[in-house]
């Protein structure tokens, strides 16, 4: 019996094994593999016949014997860009020394005049008239062009305008003497602009607060009517005006501080943390009758003042509470242990320390601390604020200050901040401007609103230099009239950089001494995409945050050190707008930029990207061929510098090559690029008649599946014919440029051309545009490279392509799914069957075609997740690991403080002015009304829950196929069946037929999802992050004291008369210890 019954269990095993495996073998490999070979054999012969790849493969054979190949020496291609661009910095500079000779010279023989009327150009008020049609007062008739240099704005070339900020009054004695004699600079800005036709603004911002911007140009103020720019909190100026420093800032929480003054003393620290910059370090200590540190995990250090720290601080700021009593001398003690403890380290500026007092009063004057910490050398400069109208303790306040070389201000209302914080550095700046040292500063990469683009706005760096007084009788006062500064946009410098040596995937890239990127293509300054917004913190993005695989921060730290060498690594560089992944092999080479604190670095790919050739061809025939009309050249690229002469900035390239062959002698042209790219115009003449032929056969391309035919060389020359007329196109971003990832920019190649470039010569690469959503305006690209030689490390000489309709791409592949070998014309298996799926995915796993349209340009594991997931188990798929450290995220903000309102100008100000309409109950307003005002509008806040985006970390992963895997059958074990399904390569393309059995469902497994995941950092973790501190260059100057300095410029307050004991007190300190 029990051998009847195993042998009744077998035969049923059998028979359950016979039905799974039937179903498996429902999907034939060699169907498959049929449908692939005749569809990819159909896609290559229309890609090669309309491309004209053999065609060029064969001139560039003809040239094969002229061309001579070189390998790239990278050390010295960086340091010849290194000396180009130092000698672009140094025409900038040269103009800005003009600019503080004139500055200083025109106030030399200017004499003061308290009466002095005089009419100037208001950037606001220019052009703008009364009721009457009138010129308002400090307008006038200012005649204003627009120009294309300035980006077709609005501007007079032959004078400057003068911007005075909104809480300013225009016509104050001391502004209109500063204006006045600055305008002996409109003279010196032509002849700037003259010289150097590529400069953009110049500009003078006083000391007093004014700005003269050359060219001039209308100034708008917001909808509030209020213009909150002040030249004075710019970074340009700060760096100029004072040298890096060390900065503790004391905020009194003492119960005497509740209310209206403890919104004061955080507006005060916000706009004190405002004048700090990348150079200098600080740290936040509240205090009463305890200390208390801000950011407690930053207890006993000093932080950088980047944007990030900074953001960091106000946050925190928004948790102070005031109750209990002040002890000073604690909060001193610990600030002054603090300064000395951090100088010592080595790590902070070493130059400048400071302690900026917030507070309501002080009950004694603390020598003995000072005597103890800062006497008699006064390293320390002591900044006491006043918060509040009450002067009780204001004498003891200014002795602190006078005693410790530093400055005393009074803050009644919220609306003082500004103007009273600026004080200070006016006060550090003295040493500088005694010893007539005029270091000039360069800034880390900023946007220019102004100049916006239809990238948005424009990336600059500023040069700067300080202006001084001088003066004989002003000396030993050390007065600072401003700092004069012009813009360098990035884009500027990108063209000191010749692409062409830099191979397809090769870059150059600029840091500052800080680590941070000046220029960089994987820089992100776009927060939102499709919306020109920027963010915040771009400026601060560190090099380690893009070239992330160096782990060891070894080629950073090199380059902020300003050394000259090399260093190798595996990266891997994301394209198509992120979704795409290149694994390559970097060689980097860095020197430094002599004359400025920037680094530059150049990365070339190994492989192809280490060589380039030059072909030999004549001038004539050259010019004859780059004339043809469908060549275009690299809009961004410089082959002859047209804007060094007045004549030449509507020069088309083609253009200025021609004028410079004819002896323009005022044209400087690239004789390097120039040679290579006629030897291009002639080497890929032949393509324009055969495109031509293609197009005039009416059997030809009769359906209009073929709507471009296109080729890029290395020398940044396109050429691009048309099979139908424009309007007839789906898509149009080859004529208009709109996607610069299919142009050549200053950075980078086309898209196209950098992923044929990875592809095995006489394949092609198929991709879809990512920019159009609706299917039938979509188009599929085929693109191609054209090697030099026969080897394996020949230098790519051009790639070609094709732009088709995604419907008569789709249509091929149908049609190709159909076919079968059967000799009865029976099909056993075909897409059409509602058993099976059938899909074409990329290499990357990008659906291009699927039965469900809306499939289109899909990840495939959207899609299919448990394939996908089989694939990656398989080997046939990677899964590449991506980081972006300059990522926004949105985050639900369930309330808002209203303290962050408050610290906005335009809030302050009307808070200023509701708290001096109920001065007169100032007991309530403190304790009552503003507590409720405060609730209120907290309330209103909590309702109204929004989203925010914010800077994070994120992790996201990419997907490659593996090259040497050509097919793969799979079988998935999902809940209650086994899916089949096969995945055959395309020959000869990056593509992937797959072939899915329909009848299992596996949908409980869940999709394979391309979506960026935030990397949550633990607690402890964010506070390493926090005092982590990566490896930073100081300025090469200091200029904290001088012996000559009249530290008796100590500040005052309104009725202030200070005691007799104190002024004979600070008398002491200030003759017996000079220092």
């Amino acid at each position: 019996m029990k051998f009847v019954l195993y042998c009744v269990l077998f035969l049923l095993w059998i028979t359950l094994n016979i039905s799974v495996c039937a179903s498996h073998q429902g999907i034939p490999l060699s169907v498959v593999k049929l449908w692939a070979s005749a569809f990819g054999g159909e896609i290559k012969s229309i890609a090669a016949k309309y491309s004209g790849s053999q065609l060029l493969q064969k001139k560039y054979k003809e040239f094969e014997q002229s061309v001579r190949v070189e390998e790239i020496d990278g050390i010295k291609l960086v340091k010849r860009l290194a000396k180009e661009m130092e000698q672009m910095f140094h025409k900038k500079a040269e103009a800005i020394k003009r600019l503080v000779e004139a500055a200083e010279e025109a106030h030399l023989n200017h004499e003061e005049d308290p009466d002095l009327q005089y009419e100037y150009f208001n950037a606001v008020l220019i052009n703008e008239v009364d009721d009457e049609g009138k010129s308002v007062e400090l307008g006038g008739e200012f005649i204003l062009q627009p120009n294309e240099h300035f980006n077709n704005l609005s501007v007079n070339l032959s004078l400057s305008v003068v911007q005075v900020p909104t809480n300013m009054y225009n016509k104050d004695s001391a502004i209109m003497n500063g204006v006045y004699w600055s305008e002996a600079l409109n003279t010196v800005f032509v002849d700037n602009f003259n010289r150097d036709p590529s400069l953009i603004w110049q500009y003078f911002g006083s000391a007093k607060g004014f700005f003269r911007q050359y060219p001039g140009i209308k100034w708008t103020p917001d909808e509030h009517g209020v213009l909150e720019f002040d030249c004075r909190n710019r970074k340009w100026y700060i760096q100029a005006a004072t040298s890096p420093k060390d900065v503790v800032i004391l905020v009194d929480v003492s119960g005497s501080m509740k209310g209206l003054r403890l919104t004061i003393a955080r507006q005060t620290v916000s706009s004190i943390l405002d004048t700090l910059g990348d150079d200098d370090f600080f740290n936040i200590i509240a205090y009463n009758e305890e200390l208390h540190y801000v950011e407690p995990c930053l207890n006993g250090t000093l932080v950088q003042a980047d944007i990030t720290n900074k953001n960091h601080f106000r946050q925190s700021l928004n948790k102070l509470f005031a109750k209990g009593i002040g002890m000073l001398d604690l909060a001193l003690t610990e600030a002054f242990e603090l300064l000395s403890n951090f100088n010592q380290t080595g790590r902070g500026s070493v130059c400048s320390q400071a302690i900026m007092l917030v507070t309501d009063g002080a009950v004694e004057t603390y020598d003995a601390v000072f005597a103890t910490y800062n006497w008699p050398d006064r390293k320390v400069r002591v900044f006491p604020y006043l918060i509040g109208r009450e002067s009780a303790f204001a004498d003891n306040l200014k002795w602190m200050a006078c005693a410790n070389k530093g400055y005393f201000t009074q803050i009644s209302t919220l609306a003082d901040v500004q103007e009273n914080v600026m004080e200070y550095l006016h006060v550090l700046s003295r040493p500088k401007v005694i010893d007539r040292e005029h270091d000039m500063v360069w800034t880390e990469a900023y946007a220019d609103n102004t100049l916006e683009d239809a990238q948005g706005p424009v990336l600059m760096t500023t040069v700067a230099m300080p202006v001084f007084s001088t003066k004989n009788e002003t000396r030993n006062k050390g007065i600072l009239l401003g700092v004069v500064g012009t813009d360098v946009p990035v884009s500027e410098i990108l063209k000191a950089i010749p692409k062409y040596k830099l191979g397809i995937h090769g870059y150059a890239f600029a840091i500052t001494n800080n680590g941070y990127i000046l220029t960089h293509p994987d820089l992100q300054p776009l927060y939102e995409e499709g919306k020109k917004r920027r963010r915040s913190s771009y400026s601060s993005v560190d090099l380690s945050e893009v070239e992330w695989e160096d782990t060891e921060d070894e080629l950073r730290n090199a380059m902020v050190n300003r050394q000259t060498g090399s260093f190798s690594m595996k990266v891997k560089k994301t394209v198509d707008k992120g979704k795409r992944v290149l694994v390559l092999h970097n060689d980097y080479y860095y020197t430094d930029i002599r004359g400025t604190p920037f680094s530059l670095g150049v990365a070339l790919s190994r492989g192809h990207g280490k060589y380039s050739f030059r072909g030999n061809i004549s001038v004539e025939e050259g010019l004859h061929d780059l004339e043809h009309p469908d060549v275009v050249l690299a809009d961004e690229w410089t082959y002859c510098n047209t804007e060094e002469h007045p004549e030449h900035p509507f020069l088309s390239q083609i253009d200025a090559i021609k004028l410079y062959f004819n002896g323009e002698p005022h044209l400087k042209c690239d004789m390097d690029l120039i040679q290579e790219v006629l030897f291009d115009a002639v080497v890929t003449a032949p393509l324009e008649a055969y495109w031509t032929s293609l197009a005039l056969n009416k059997s030809e391309n009769s359906d209009k599946g073929v709507e471009i035919a296109y080729l890029g060389t290395r020398t940044g020359l396109s050429r691009i014919n048309l099979f139908v007329m424009p309007d007839q196109l789906t898509n149009q971003d080859f004529l208009t440029a709109e996607d610069k990832e299919l142009v050549f920019s200053a950075d980078h190649f086309p898209l196209w051309y950098k992923r044929a470039a990875e592809q095995v010569p006489g394949t092609f690469i198929y991709s879809l545009s990512f920019n159009k959503a609706s299917e039938n305006k979509s188009v599929v690209y085929a693109s191609g490279t054209v090697p030099l030689l026969d080897e394996r490390e020949s230098p790519i000489a051009a790639a070609v392509g094709i732009q088709m309709k995604l419907e008569f791409f789709q249509r091929k592949f149908w049609t190709a799914s159909r076919q079968c070998a059967a000799l009865d014309g029976k099909c056993s298996i075909s897409c059409d069957n509602d058993d099976i799926s059938c899909y074409l995915i990329d290499n990357n796993g990008f659906i291009i075609v699927a039965e469900d349209l809306s499939l289109t340009g899909v990840f495939f594991g959207k899609a299919e997740g448990a394939v996908m997931s089989k694939l990656v188990s398989m080997g046939s798929f990677k899964r590449v690991n991506l980081y972006d450290y300059q990522a926004i995220c949105r985050v639900y903000a369930q309330t808002s403080d209203t303290a962050h309102t408050l610290l906005h100008p335009y809030f302050a100000l009307f808070a200023a002015v509701r708290w001096l309409l109920t001065e007169f109950v100032i007991f309530l307003l403190e304790f009552n009304l503003y507590s409720w005002w405060y609730s209120e509008l907290t309330t209103k806040a909590q309702r109204g829950g929004r989203t925010m985006l914010v800077p994070c970390d994120t992790e996201y992963p990419a997907f490659v196929s593996e090259r040497t895997i050509k097919e793969t059958v799979g079988n998935i074990d999902c809940e209650s069946c086994v899916k089949s399904f096969v995945i055959q390569q395309i020959p000869s393309s990056n593509l992937f037929m797959v072939v899915i059995d329909n009848t299992c469902d596996c949908s409980n497994l869940g999709p394979v999802t391309m979506d960026p995941v935030e990397i949550m950092y633990i607690e402890s973790l964010k506070c390493e992050r926090l005092k982590f501190q990566k490896d930073r260059r100081r300025p090469d100057t200091c200029h904290p004291f001088h012996h000559e300095e009249n530290s008796m410029e100590c500040g005052g307050s309104v009725s202030l008369t200070p005691s007799l004991t104190a002024s004979v007190l600070v008398f002491l300190i200030v003759h017996i210890f000079p220092r």
